[in-house]
């Protein structure tokens, strides 16, 4: 089917409006799925209002896509009509180049956003290449993974990365991927520390997995973890109080970003160099990493807390995003 249903959004800033789009012929190493539901990512509102300067409009938006695969394109390999597949922020990539050939699909530099010069999954339908389109594992509630694709492996990955299950990891910013981050290190077995600004979000911290909670502007509160930190996961996208933060890390301690700040981050070489510490970022993860995190999450029953808006109320359940009211992650349902 190249016709589809879509919300789409026309300019900058401007409300959904319902559409039907062509398609066009789907490509040999394509998938096409029938959208059951998708989540709402920040990163979504981000594009919407071109704050990173490379949204395409029209767009169709949506990139954590569950469904089942409803036709395969001649080339497409390891998918069948009826599979149930999660599609993640990226749709495509060139499977040639390097990053690619190593397993690091997600850092090819010709990688394609499944919202950027893409139709996303605001819609009945979506394509992606068929590497993208990942199987969900058994156990794994469906209704409830859609943000697993993006806020799940953007907090899995550091930790599959930098973590053991001995170490005494940090979350900062308990929001959409926050509450993820406090899930996925408690059941990898860390000691976690959740940092908030929000105070009555403690006792929620502590229902997804913080052993400890402290105030991300309580700066004597913070100076108390100073040296005792493996890894600090910065989830959020606001200025902080960067030093006092770098110095929770102990000896080989690593600050890591996966919140996108626009504003300088200060940093000490001095005190990176004699703590042999480091700063660093990742994005969402490659398909091979999507699905261990796929099965860690229904090995141990993880899910995101989500609210449920049908895909007609999609401008309000954007304006409840953007004021920032989501506890945590907002799921569309489709009902096309």
């Amino acid at each position: 089917m190249s016709v589809i249903n879509a919300w789409v959004g026309k300019s900058a800033g401007q409300k959904f409006v319902r559409e039907q789009i062509d398609l066009g012929p789907i490509g040999a190493e394509e998938v096409e799925v029938q959208v059951e539901n998708c989540g709402i990512c920040h990163s979504d509102l981000s594009v919407l209002n071109d704050e990173w300067g490379m949204s395409r409009y029209p767009a169709i938006l949506g990139h954590e896509v569950i469904g089942r695969v409803v036709e395969v394109g001649s080339a497409a390999k390891g998918l069948k009509v009826g599979q149930h597949v999660g599609i993640g922020w990226n749709a495509g990539s060139c499977q040639h180049c390097r990053s690619c050939k190593s397993g690091s699909h997600h850092l090819c530099a010709e990688a394609q956003p499944t919202i950027i010069g893409h139709y996303g999954g605001f819609a009945s339908r979506v394509r992606s290449h068929w590497s993208w389109a990942i199987p969900l594992p058994e156990g794994l509630d469906s209704k409830e993974a859609g943000p697993l694709l993006c806020g799940g492996i953007t907090v899995f990955n550091p930790l599959a990365m930098y973590a053991k299950p001995t170490s005494r990891v940090g979350v900062v910013g308990i929001g959409g991927l926050g509450h993820l981050g406090l899930k996925f290190a408690k059941a990898y077995g860390c000691h976690v520390t959740a940092f908030t600004s929000n105070e009555s979000k403690f006792d929620e911290a502590r229902g997804f997995g913080a052993h400890q909670v402290v105030s991300s502007r309580d700066a004597a509160g913070i100076q108390k973890l100073a040296g005792t930190l493996d890894l600090l996961i910065i989830t959020t996208n606001v200025p902080l109080d960067w030093d006092s933060l770098i110095g929770t890390l102990g000896p080989n301690g690593r600050m890591h970003f996966v919140g996108a700040i626009q504003q300088p981050v200060p940093v000490s070489a001095i005190r990176l160099i004699f703590g042999q510490q480091q700063v660093s970022g990742s994005p969402t993860g490659s398909p091979v990493a999507i699905e261990n995190m796929l099965e860690f999450a229904a090995r141990h029953s993880i899910t995101p807390q989500t609210e449920h808006f049908p895909m007609a109320q999609i401008n309000e359940a954007f304006d409840r995003l953007k004021a920032g009211k989501a506890r945590y992650r907002i799921v569309l349902d489709a009902d096309f």
